[in-house]
């Protein structure tokens, strides 16, 4: 009887223990899949001085489209604030992305139609079929380009032309599939080009082909064609339009304290963009940037960045004070000093932006003087970003 009651305790406690176990996995399965909330988000402020002193004291240029946020100078301005809201759990995600301020109505200019809608910069869920295999719908940023509307996520505060002259966000749904660590494809379906509801029948394709040769080079090569056109207000057809995008982005982390990356795009378009005409033939546009971010400090870092953008053709926003195309080299020095551990950045910025000479009699040129003449060809900014991220 005593191996037998033995026998029978040494059961019971395995059991037991094992009854335990369970129980720990089966809680730890339900915390994993009730998932977390996380909070997120900044607020920016900038202070610009232009050395041109425009009379209008901005920076935008005969266009209004020399600089895509920091519009303003020889004064405060508030840029953007961000809340974002993301729910996570092991097969799923949400995020609610909410902006405010200037830079707000600016990024977000195609929700207009719906005064609340203005403030979506982002809403989106995704479904995580599998450990490789996931799906995405609602509004969400833009593939296209190296950098983002988010000041504290680039190094340089001010935009270059290529982000300001290509997409910013996209309505649709979109599938990713990771290959490896190394390697994954996106492809989507989207509505159009920055816009929560479609402008006409047809459909945006986007994609993004994702590899990383080596450990630390990331590199992106990106893609959309769709038909911008509006429909014809009589018969509701859409007219023959095309508008495409090719775009490398890349970045090399080449020690811990210096990273170089490169932005290069490619453009074409024919016919209608949402209503504001286009060429009858088929025109391109495109640019290339460098990118050279070295840390001095753990607090203190400095950037370079050089840009050229073509745009002679005239199909895009960049144009002279008679709507012609023109083209511009830009030289962008930055600061970043870093406070209140990592809250705070400061981004002290030298910016120098140069078109060609418009020739002929009483011809107006790029930007303004401070008598308010249209008198310059160049332009230059320093300035001083503030910006507070949680």
């Amino acid at each position: 009887m005593i191996p037998f009651l033995g026998f029978t305790k040494s059961f019971e406690d395995k059991k037991t223990k094992a009854d335990t176990l369970t129980t720990v996995a089966e809680v730890k399965e339900e915390e994993e899949s009730k998932g977390a909330f996380a909070f997120s988000g900044y607020l920016d402020s900038y202070y610009s001085a232009n050395f041109n002193k425009p009379a209008s004291r901005s920076n935008g240029g005969a266009a209004g489209t020399a600089r895509v946020f920091d519009t303003r100078s020889g004064q405060f301005s508030l840029g953007l604030v961000q809340t974002k809201v993301a729910y996570t759990n092991d097969k799923s995600e949400a995020v609610v992305d909410l902006t405010f301020g200037p830079n707000a109505n600016l990024g977000n200019y195609g929700n207009a139609v719906f005064s609340t809608a203005l403030a979506i910069k982002q809403a989106y869920f995704t479904y995580k079929f599998t450990d490789k295999f996931s799906m995405t719908a609602g509004q969400f940023g833009t593939h296209i380009g190296y950098e983002v509307i988010d000041a504290p996520a680039n190094f340089n505060y001010s935009l270059s032309n290529q982000f300001n002259n290509g997409p910013f966000y996209h309505t649709g749904l979109k599938a990713t599939y990771a290959f490896s660590e190394r390697a994954s494809l996106m492809v989507g379906v989207v509505n159009n080009v920055d816009g929560i509801e479609d402008n006409n029948r047809k459909k945006g394709i986007i994609s993004q082909l994702y590899v990383a040769p080596v450990e630390n080079w990331n590199v992106y090569l990106n893609f959309i064609t769709s038909n911008e056109a509006n429909d014809d207000t009589d018969t509701g057809v859409t007219p023959d339009a095309s508008y495409t995008m090719f775009d490398l982005a890349t970045s090399y982390q080449i020690t811990e304290k210096f990273l170089l990356g490169v932005n290069a795009s490619y453009g074409l378009q024919k016919g209608d963009f949402q209503g504001g005409g286009g060429p009858a033939d088929t025109e391109s546009w495109g640019g290339i940037a460098g990118y050279a971010n070295t840390s001095i400090t753990d607090n203190f870092g400095i950037g370079l960045r050089y840009e050229y953008f073509n745009n002679d053709n005239g199909v895009r926003g960049l144009r002279t004070a008679t709507g012609a195309g023109t083209s511009v080299n830009s030289v962008t020095l930055t600061g970043n000093i870093t406070l209140a551990d990592g809250h705070i950045l400061l981004k002290p910025e030298f910016r120098l932006d140069t078109y060609p000479k418009v020739s002929g009699a009483n011809s107006e040129q790029q930007f303004q003087d401070s008598k308010g003449a249209w008198s310059k060809n160049s332009q230059t900014t320093f300035g001083l970003a503030m910006i507070y991220k949680f």
